[in-house]
């Protein structure tokens, strides 16, 4: 793995969003691809995105759910089924109308156009989203209340046509799971889409130290042709906010849409009740901002690709000689534990020049160790979030694993501490305004429930309201009055500037 070129990365106080460019570019995470819109992911990024899967996945399973997968492609008359579904995605979808090209002789050699003899009967949608392919499928699939309750995932990819690009938050092909599920009753229905809910916070604050508030989402932000839908939401460093998954109650919606029925114990036929859910590499965006400073990715040591990185250093080729012999060993006790460990022996590079590589990588620990500390049996220990320490080489096997810990708890509270100075709660107009205008963050405050009034406050500020919050992060006193029009509250929202 070559070497990253040394740049300086654009202050976050000077411009947020290059700055954020930056780091996935320094951190070689992804890059823009020739296909406007679109990302390639790299391999550091992809083991990124291979981690998180593998524990979303594993969460998953312990629920009692499957993995399947379901065609790329959607007959474009399915969508069209479920009217408020169609409605909301009609702007993003890309369609494929031909099945081959032919030369056309003009604009000189390999000029090609669809061969008109190969239109397809009716176009094909490329899957923005699965529901009506899976729902499709689980009319033919589920007959008896005994093949209830279905509860499968796919990971894959899917394609909205976005027009306002940026690496991993918003691109036109982005890599997700989404999970669907059928159930009897409404009220299974909506403890599935309850559990999700919790699953993916439990991930997003155990595994990315990202806090999360989760709740309702308002009728005008619900996902299209859902009941209802719930919301996770974390605060990035710049104080705007990013919707960092969603678990839908879909209702009977599209099992009406695709007549998917099952017969009763009783022996009547009633439409089951479904749920979709789903997160993306939009993750991986949300990681970065989260955590990430002026010198580059900051990762979570539970997601890091490399924990650890040993650097030796010596001057002669006597001390490359012990000090290689002592980082090796290194590694491999290491490697015993279970840490992802790298040993950079590359000579051609100064140490300083190796401490800027993995910085920038976001490596959580750096061990340093050279012809002093082999003599004293020791490393040094350097934190990717500050500190060094020396370290005995005989207890390095505890030490490591303890330090990942300890900064994976320290990157979780340090960003909810900041959530919560970036917090306001029961605003006035007036203060909403100001602190909108100056800093943004959350803000909580009544809301009338009209959607009016969600258009006039996202028309003056770019806020929308994120999600309107689970008992755990209402505030104590619930709000009477609307923050913005002064008509009754009907419930508590959180208003935020959001990506």
């Amino acid at each position: 793995m070559p070497p990253p070129k040394a740049q300086k990365i654009t202050p976050r106080a000077r411009d947020f969003s290059e700055w954020y460019t930056d780091v996935i570019q320094q951190a070689e995470l992804a890059d823009h691809s020739p296909v406007r819109g679109c990302m390639v992911i790299r391999p550091l990024g992809y083991r990124m995105w291979e981690l998180m899967q593998g524990a979303l996945d594993a969460m998953f399973k312990a629920t009692g759910h499957e993995n399947a997968y379901f065609p790329l492609f959607i007959p474009q008359s399915f969508l069209a089924r479920e009217a408020e579904h169609v409605e909301g995605f009609a702007k993003e979808v890309a369609i494929v109308t031909h099945t081959r090209l032919r030369a056309t002789g003009k604009g000189g050699a390999g000029a090609v156009e669809p061969d008109p003899s190969s239109a397809l009967e009716e176009p094909l949608v490329v899957r923005p989203t699965s529901e009506t392919i899976i729902y499709a499928m689980f009319a033919k699939w589920i007959q008896s209340y005994r093949d209830l309750p279905l509860l499968l995932n796919q990971w894959c990819n899917v394609v909205r046509w976005e027009f306002r690009t940026r690496l991993f938050l918003r691109t036109t092909e982005f890599l997700w799971q989404e999970g669907h599920t059928a159930h009897a009753t409404e009220a299974e229905a909506e403890a599935e889409a309850r559990q999700i809910l919790g699953v993916y916070r439990r991930f997003q604050e155990e595994w990315m130290a990202m806090p999360v508030l989760t709740g309702l989402k308002t009728p005008s932000e619900k996902f299209a042709g859902a009941l209802r839908t719930y919301a996770l939401e974390a605060l990035m460093q710049d104080n705007k906010s990013i919707q960092s998954g969603t678990s839908h109650n879909l209702g009977q919606n599209f099992a009406k849409a695709f007549n998917v029925q099952y017969q009763t114990a009783a022996g009547g036929l009633e439409h089951v009740w479904n749920t979709s859910w789903g997160v993306s590499t939009r993750l991986i965006g949300g990681l970065i901002m989260t955590h990430s400073d002026d010198n580059g990715l900051v990762a979570p040591p539970r997601l890091a690709p490399i924990q650890v990185v040993i650097v030796p250093i010596y001057k002669t080729d006597d001390e490359q000689r012990g000090v290689l012999q002592a980082a090796e060993k290194v590694r491999g006790d290491l490697e015993k534990t279970g840490v992802r460990v790298k040993l950079d022996g590359r000579p051609e590079l100064k140490p300083g020049a190796k401490y800027f590589e993995w910085e920038a990588r976001g490596v959580p620990l750096r061990l340093e160790i050279g012809p002093r500390d082999v003599a004293a049996g020791q490393v040094t220990m350097a934190r990717r979030t500050g500190g060094k320490a020396p370290v005995r080489l005989d207890d390095l096997a505890a030490k490591v694993p303890e330090a990942l810990a300890e900064m994976q708890g320290a990157l979780l509270q340090a960003a909810r501490e900041r959530r919560e100075q970036h917090s306001i709660r029961g605003v006035t107009k007036q203060e909403f305004i100001d602190f909108m205008k100056a800093q943004g963050g959350f803000a909580y405050g009544g809301f009338c429930g009209s959607a009016e009034c969600e258009a006039e406050i996202k028309d003056a500020t770019a806020a929308t309201i994120r999600v309107l919050p689970d008992p755990e992060f209402r505030s104590p006193e619930a709000p009477k009055t609307c923050m913005w029009c002064g008509k009754p509250s009907v419930a508590e929202a959180v208003w935020a500037q959001a990506y």
